[in-house]
C-alpha cells in the first residue's frame, strides 16, 4: 500500500495561524525535595503543527475528499510538502539566490510524513473563501 500524498491543488498554509512545537520526549521524575529530575521517554520526537488554509469552494471539496476518503478521516498517515522549506529558494552565504547555469533559481524540496492531529479540522467563512484550521503531527 502506498502512502497518500497531500493534494497539489491545495494552497500553502497561511503564515498567520501556523505554529509548531516539539512533543516533549521527557519523563518527569517526582522528587520529594530539591529540583525535579527528567529522563528521555523515547529517542525520536514528533512535532505538533497548527495550520490554516484559505481555500476556494473547489479547493474545499478537494480538502474534504482528501480528509474523508484518502486518509480515512485522519486514520492514515500521508506525505505533505514541508511548508517551512519546500519551494523556497536556496540562498548563498550572503543571502543571494543560488542559480542554475541557465539562471533559474534552485528551489528546496522537503516533505513530512504526518497524520491528522487529535481534533478534526474547523472551518469558518471569510468573504467568498473558507478558512480551514487543523493540526497535524509530523512523525519522526
Amino acid at each position: 500500500m502506498t502512502v497518500p500524498t497531500w493534494p497539489v491543488d491545495l494552497p500553502r498554509p497561511q503564515r498567520r495561524g501556523f505554529q509548531g512545537q516539539l512533543v516533549d520526549p521527557r519523563s518527569k521524575r517526582k522528587a520529594d525535595t530539591g529540583i525535579p529530575g527528567y529522563r528521555r521517554r523515547w529517542s525520536q520526537t514528533a512535532r505538533d503543527i497548527q495550520m490554516t488554509l484559505k481555500v476556494t469552494r473547489s479547493q474545499k471539496a478537494v480538502f474534504d475528499r482528501f480528509l474523508e476518503e484518502t486518509i480515512d478521516m485522519g486514520a492514515i498517515a500521508f506525505y505533505m510538502p514541508d511548508p517551512t522549506t519546500d519551494g523556497w529558494q536556496f540562498l548563498t552565504a550572503d543571502g543571494q539566490p543560488f542559480l542554475t547555469s541557465e539562471g533559474a533559481p534552485v528551489l528546496l524540496a522537503a516533505q513530512w510524513l504526518c497524520m491528522l492531529g487529535d481534533e478534526m479540522p474547523q472551518e469558518r467563512i471569510e468573504g467568498i473563501r473558507t478558512v480551514i484550521s487543523f493540526s497535524i503531527v509530523v512523525l519522526p
